[in-house]
């Protein structure tokens, strides 16, 4: 453990409270809590309840990652007066109308209000748009707390990097941008997470450009997706396949591989809409990224029209068709469902008056049922007219042409959405972006 650290200009001894204890606030909490105390604080007591038995909620985060921590989980903001350091982790969502939605951030920074005291310190790692730290976020501590900005205490942001289900890029093995309000801040904070990044950190001129580097790095994969989207469409009327196209492409040692599919979770879908949304209130309205998102946007409703199209043209009651849907959350391998694209999908198509089926290895039922109202099935049948593979997961790799020839009707159409089962379905109909 390290006992102290430089802060507000003394060696003192550093307690850090982590506001916000999802995907990305957990990790942060357990890995600084191996060299100083933490305060992990959640306003979700049933999550705390899980975190105090070494549970995390999200099921990303190991319970041995628990062991060997001094970190303290609480729903209390009197708890928080403990600590110097804060870090702020809360979700950053858009609205029905992809507007940002700053009101978690803006309620984190309103408990940080009450108990902040002279000499501590603020980072900010949820996604925002560039200027919102200084313009939204630290008027209301100031209001809150009575403190001044720079003279009492210090701010700065480092963007969060985490991404769910991956092993490899992890907290602890990316270089981690910060930013301070001022040099001595920006030393401070960089000290602090060198303690627990091991390639180090990279320290960005201003907190507007470490805002700014967060949003477009995942604005950038957000429109190479979506190009590779319009190239599924373009190449689907060509009666390409075009995982078949980018397997020949990718033999130039310059070219980008991504991938077509469906675009959803908490950042690639979300954070450029912050961006977008800033230009647009300087006056600029954006071209290029919005155009990606409107192409990612509408990807659910062209992969539905495929569906429709097929049980109509092979059954003769589209109200008596059934559809599977195999996988539900945002991504492979992991459960988060915030944002999920196939249920925008599952909705199309059951206004369609299709019977949706959904099957998911890693969705939490309860969470799938609140947040969409679906319901997952917990054993499949031997007679539908499509099965869509949504997302890949780990225990569907093993599936071949014989196990979807008996789950299916003869006519039936498998859509391999991520191309997983290429060349290996034979029996039924087979299509992919």
């Amino acid at each position: 453990m390290v006992d102290n650290i430089w802060v507000g200009g003394s060696r003192k001894k550093i307690t850090i409270a982590v506001i916000g204890l999802g995907y990305v606030g957990l990790p942060i909490a357990l890995e600084f809590a191996r060299k100083v105390s933490v305060i992990g604080f959640d306003t979700n007591e049933k999550r705390i309840a899980l975190m105090q038995r070494s549970i995390d909620p999200s099921n990303e985060v190991a319970d041995v990652e628990f062991k060997e921590c001094d970190i303290t989980f609480t729903s209390s903001w009197e708890k928080l007066k403990e600590a110097n350091f804060f870090i702020v982790a809360v979700p950053t969502p858009v609205d029905p109308h992809n507007v940002p939605d700053l009101e978690p951030i803006r309620k984190a920074s309103e408990t940080i209000g009450k108990v902040l005291k002279k000499n501590d310190y603020v980072v900010y790692e949820s996604t925002v748009y560039p200027g919102c730290t200084e313009e939204d976020c630290i008027p209301i501590i100031e209001k809150v707390s009575g403190l001044k900005f720079r003279e009492d205490f210090k701010v700065g942001y480092s963007p969060e990097r985490i991404n769910p289900g991956d092993k490899e890029h992890t907290l602890t093995s990316v270089v981690k941008v910060v930013s301070g309000c001022d040099a001595d801040s920006l030393e401070q904070i960089a000290a602090l997470y060198e303690l627990i990044v091991k390639p180090g950190v990279h320290k960005a001129s201003s907190i507007k450009v470490a805002e700014a580097c967060k949003v477009i790095e995942n604005s950038q994969r957000d429109l190479n997706i979506a190009f590779m989207n319009e190239l599924s469409i373009i190449f689907d009327r060509m009666g390409i396949n075009t995982y078949e196209v980018l397997e020949a492409a990718g033999t130039k040692w310059n070219f980008l591989k991504f991938q077509p599919g469906l675009v959803g979770g908490h950042c690639i879908g979300v954070d450029p809409y912050y961006l977008t949304y800033k230009a647009a209130e300087l006056g600029f309205n954006s071209r290029v990224i919005l155009s990606g998102r409107y192409i990612n946007d509408n990807m659910g409703n062209y992969l539905s029209k495929k569906i429709l199209q097929h049980v109509i043209a092979h059954t003769e009651n589209v109200k008596k068709s059934k559809v599977l849907v195999m996988g539900a959350t945002f991504k492979e391998n992991v459960s988060d469902v915030r944002n999920s694209k196939v249920a925008d999908v599952i909705a199309t198509l059951k206004s369609y008056y299709l019977n949706i089926f959904v099957h998911d290895p890693y969705a939490n039922a309860e969470d799938l049922k609140h947040e969409y109202g679906i319901e997952l099935l917990s054993q499949l049948d031997n007679d539908y007219d499509a099965v869509i593979i949504a997302v890949p997961h780990q225990p569907y790799s093993h599936f071949d042409d014989r196990y979807f020839a008996t789950i299916t009707k003869e006519h039936a159409l498998i859509a391999d959405l991520k191309g997983t089962y290429r060349n290996r379905i034979t029996s039924r109909k087979y299509w992919s972006f």
